[in-house]
């Protein structure tokens, strides 16, 4: 009899949203292993569950030397989402692990999330909220978005819905990106520039760029000095392109008139983190791509990519 191949899951909420996944992989025979912390994964514990494994539906643990050594039987990492920064692709190579993602998978539900915590920042919506449920009738003067000029660091999939939503606040938008789509940037009329450009002129920066080596703390002291004063500043995209020094820096300076963050240098985020005594800052878990859509969809797409590869086929969406 054919040993039954074990998937283990690390993105959270498996068998609660992604009911219809889990079934397809239990049809072709598969045990899945799934997530009880509700969080990602250490390495140490990790290590108790990774011996046998053939594949892993991928969270944001990381995936390193260290544990593929553990893992001799494992064959695919399919990223629950798009960012494979969590795993080094290299030594995956090497491991004759493929890795896949799933580009496009999660963009609407994070830039849905992105226009949200710009209003957020803009009119202090949080804030009023706990203060409207502590019985104060606090008022807060904030800021318009009509007439604001809108720049957004990196321009792919989740940038050009960005901007694709926010067209109806009447804003002028501006996208910076190493390598730009054009075509897509005059069929939103977004205009492409330098980020330094950007960085000056720009009422609210939205961050939506990779977390690469040559992006880590992109936003420093030196690029948050850049800003406008009063300028706002959003990040849906990875905590290691911003310094988060730099950034209380800028919101206490009074240079940022507030900002809005999803994600963080260290995750999961410790209560201790500094930025959270800043009374102008917004924070959210790396919850921009939690939606019932997102789940289903990319639940379906790596669900199909480890049984490709379990049947000896290609995948969608191969990283390496």
């Amino acid at each position: 009899m054919t040993q039954a191949k074990k998937v283990l899951v690390t993105a959270t909420n498996y068998s609660t949203l992604c009911a219809e996944a889990k079934q397809l992989l239990e049809s072709h025979g598969c045990e899945v292993i799934e997530n009880k912390l509700g969080r990602p994964h250490t390495f140490e514990e990790l290590k108790p569950l990774v011996g046998d494994i053939d594949a892993v539906v991928a969270g944001v643990d990381t995936w390193d030397e260290a544990v593929f050594q553990l893992a001799p039987k494992l064959k695919i990492i399919a990223r629950f989402g798009v960012g494979v920064d969590n795993i080094d692709l290299e030594k995956a190579k090497q491991y004759g692990i493929r890795v896949t993602n799933v580009p496009g998978g999660n963009a609407n539900a994070v830039a849905e999330l992105a226009v949200g915590l710009i209003l957020g920042a803009m009119r202090n919506i949080p804030g009023l909220h706990q203060s409207a449920r502590r019985g104060y009738w606090d008022r807060f003067v904030g800021a318009e978005l009509i007439g604001r000029k809108i720049g957004l660091l990196g321009f792919g999939n989740i940038a050009q819905m960005v901007a694709k939503k926010l067209q109806g606040f009447d804003v002028q938008l501006y996208a910076y990106d190493k390598y730009p789509n054009v075509e897509k940037a005059k069929a939103l009329h977004v205009t492409l520039t330098s980020y330094e450009e950007i960085l000056r002129e720009s009422d609210v920066v939205s961050m939506h760029l990779p977390s690469l080596k040559e992006t880590h703390h992109f936003m420093n002291r030196e690029t948050f000095g850049m800003m406008k004063d009063g300028s706002y500043f959003v990040n849906t995209a990875r905590g290691a392109v911003v310094s988060e020094e730099a950034l209380a820096e800028a919101l206490k300076s009074g240079k940022l008139a507030g900002a809005a963050i999803d994600v963080y240098e260290q995750e999961p985020v410790s209560a201790d983190n500094p930025l959270f005594q800043l009374p102008n800052l917004i924070t959210t878990p790396h919850t921009a791509a939690e939606t019932y859509e997102t789940y289903h969809k990319v639940s379906l797409t790596t669900a199909q990519a480890i049984l490709d590869v379990f049947q000896n086929k290609v995948p969608e969406n191969i990283v390496v």
